[in-house]
């Protein structure tokens, strides 16, 4: 993985600034550096670590095909979620997660169906002869689907890994995955526990540029591994064709000259 992380734009983003003293986790102790007028500041050596090891595992996972899925519905998070994830291939919900996301998958896949569906007819014309009254509401249900939905159209399974930006905020949304078998990654400020978080990031998640920073390395590992597991399996394809070939090749009779033997007398 090529993906590298710089101390130098943490502290420049404000990655190390927690929260007031009083609104400390003690859960958070281990990745506190120390208190600055009164605000918690992190071990950005720990972060740094931490956000190493979490990206190496978006790396492999989207290497073996594993759908990741961007939560982040607070205001500094939403463009970034929906940019990082268009750009490495994932989904991403940056309005209300809506529950059931994880617990009644099909429910939520019948809903994106829905969203295409319309949107298509909408294109063709479809709804051309229905009155105004009818058309409107009808324009209103598909900006609600695409409103909570836009962002994993076309997920086929249940996301096997989640990245959440505020884990007090996305609580919910934590608990469901946690209940489903779902790897959360997540960034987790001094004010939170992250016992429930598979990879916890300890940093700032309010400042926008320490969000798009951390981001944006999570989406080049995704990016990067996606790429690496096509190549793999174009690799595994052309030695399959080639194993198959070789197969074939063996197997066939050998020609004969068709010269008749002459016997001596």
């Amino acid at each position: 993985m090529s993906t590298k992380i710089s101390l130098d734009e943490l502290i420049k983003t404000g990655a190390h600034f927690g929260h007031q003293t009083k609104r400390w986790n003690p859960k958070m102790g281990e990745y506190l550096y120390g208190v600055k007028d009164g605000v918690h500041i992190f071990n950005l050596e720990k972060t740094a670590k931490c956000l190493e090891e979490a990206l190496e595992f978006l790396n492999k996972s989207a290497a073996s095909g594993k759908n990741v899925l961007f939560l982040g519905t607070k205001k500094q998070a939403k463009d970034i979620i929906k940019k990082v994830a268009i750009e490495s291939g994932s989904y991403y919900v940056n309005e209300r997660f809506l529950g059931g996301t994880f617990t009644n998958f099909a429910q939520i896949k019948r809903s994106t169906e829905k969203l295409v569906d319309m949107k298509k007819k909408f294109a063709e014309n479809f709804y051309q002869g229905y009155t105004k009254k009818e058309k409107l509401l009808l324009e209103r249900e598909v900006a609600r689907l695409e409103r909570y939905f836009r962002g994993i159209v076309g997920i086929k399974e249940t996301p096997q890994v989640m990245v959440v930006v505020d884990i007090k905020r996305e609580y919910q949304a934590i608990k469901e995955a946690v209940n489903m078998g779902v790897t959360v990654v997540a960034l987790v400020d001094s004010n939170t526990d992250p016992s429930l978080i598979d990879y916890p990031i300890p940093m700032n998640d309010d400042a926008t540029k320490a969000l798009e920073y951390v981001l944006e390395l999570m989406g080049a590992a995704i990016k990067e591994g996606r790429e690496e597991g096509i190549k793999k399996v174009e690799v595994e394809k052309k030695k399959e064709e080639a194993a198959s070939k070789k197969k074939e090749a063996k197997s066939e009779p050998k020609k004969t000259s068709g010269k008749k033997t002459k016997l001596k007398k």
